[in-house]
């Protein structure tokens, strides 16, 4: 009724002002009907005695009078008890829209600073509410969430400068690392066991790599709107991705079939969007079994592209499923060479263009992927 939601601070300040409007008009018409009635009793008296004294037609003359008003006071006091009643419904009536009234326009700061905080993201940290007014309850409680605001943004500020500084600097010691193996390695008449070492100690330092680009593109996807954007076709992302992983598409023996309309372009920064398609394949190939299958299709919409990844597989568990946007969480047994960043690096550049990753566990089996990008006639906002 009136909009409102039970249990909620603007119902009980609706029925609060209802009441307290009701019972106040009610004790108001009932303090007027016993003055009404006090004021009544006070008139001439029916037993005067020089009322009494005089010739019995007066007397007689003065009783039908005294009848004749008393019916008349009667009357009257049923019609006022009849206007008080009606007076009280549509008091009863009125006090509801009334209070409701009160209770939007009390807590109309409220809803105002409510939705500011709502469209405030990671992605969006320096926007401050900034409210405006006398010092009250509502101003302080404003100035709380932007000093709040404020100490969250210090902080996700300072654990991406971290996550990126770390993943540049581990860089040199790799580097050092494999140049020791390689030296090793290629030593005239190298011990068998050296070069097997030196083989697997290679593959770990690839997969310490790929976890350090990894880091470092996700740092940089959390910083917001590229400032490179460009309207980008993703039909070469999708052919140079899948041409890159051929030898392990033929591998596996995985029918790969695409589906890609002319006019599939999305606006973006071309280093982020060719790693998020890069990695939507990637993911596809590499959690594939054999003899498996791969559809890649887009469609195009106004203001908006959606990339499409399909493929094969067990039934996976929807709960699951949309972990996966998360760092580090994998389904199963962990692959070799997958540090779980994959999707979530998808996620993270998605959201930072203004789009979003959707994951969904095929009633059939496998894993739908689906990425939506803004287009070029879209705007580009902060998530």
């Amino acid at each position: 009724m009136f909009g409102l939601r039970r249990g909620t601070v603007g119902a009980q300040f609706t029925l609060l002002y209802a009441t307290v409007f009701l019972v106040s008009g009610a004790l108001l018409l009932v303090l007027n009907l016993l003055l009404f009635e006090g004021g009544m009793s006070q008139t001439v008296p029916a037993g005067d005695p020089l009322v009494l004294a005089g010739p019995s037609a007066a007397q007689q003359r003065i009783q039908a009078l005294e009848s004749q008003l008393t019916e008349a006071q009667t009357q009257q006091s049923r019609q006022l008890l009849t206007g008080a009643l009606v007076a009280l419904v549509v008091m009863a009536l009125v006090s509801l829209p009334l209070g409701r009234l009160l209770a939007r326009r009390v807590l109309q700061p409220l809803r105002l600073i409510t939705g500011a905080t709502r469209r405030i993201s990671a992605e969006s940290l320096d926007r401050r509410l900034s409210v405006t007014g006398p010092a009250d309850e509502v101003k302080d409680l404003a100035d709380t969430i932007d000093e709040l605001l404020e100490r969250l943004e210090a902080s996700f500020t300072a654990q991406r400068r971290f996550v990126a500084n770390a993943a540049h600097e581990l860089r040199t010691p790799l580097a050092t690392m494999r140049a020791s193996v390689d030296v090793a390695a290629a030593k005239p008449e190298p011990h068998a066991s050296t070069v097997a070492l030196a083989d697997r100690v290679r593959v770990q330092l690839d997969r310490v790599d790929h976890l350090l680009d990894g880091f470092l593109v996700l740092a940089r996807a959390e910083h917001g709107v590229p400032a490179d954007t460009v309207p980008i076709d993703l039909k070469p992302l999708i052919g140079t991705a899948l041409g890159e992983r051929s030898a392990q598409i033929a591998a596996k023996r995985l029918g790969v079939t695409t589906d890609l309309p002319e006019g599939a372009v999305v606006l973006g920064s071309p280093v982020l969007l060719a790693r998020l398609v890069s990695n939507v394949v990637d993911n596809a190939v590499t959690h594939n079994g054999d003899d498996g299958w791969i559809t890649v299709t887009a469609s195009v919409a106004p203001g908006e592209t959606a990339l499409v990844v399909e493929t094969g597989g067990p039934v996976l568990d929807q709960g699951e499923v949309d972990r996966l946007a998360r760092p580090f969480e994998r389904l199963g047994t962990p692959r070799v060479g997958s540090v779980g960043l994959g999707l979530s690096i998808v996620d993270a550049v998605a959201g930072a263009h203004g789009g979003r990753l959707t994951l969904h566990a095929r009633p059939e089996g496998g894993l739908r992927v689906t990425v939506t990008l803004p287009g070029p006639a879209g705007d580009v906002e902060r998530a």
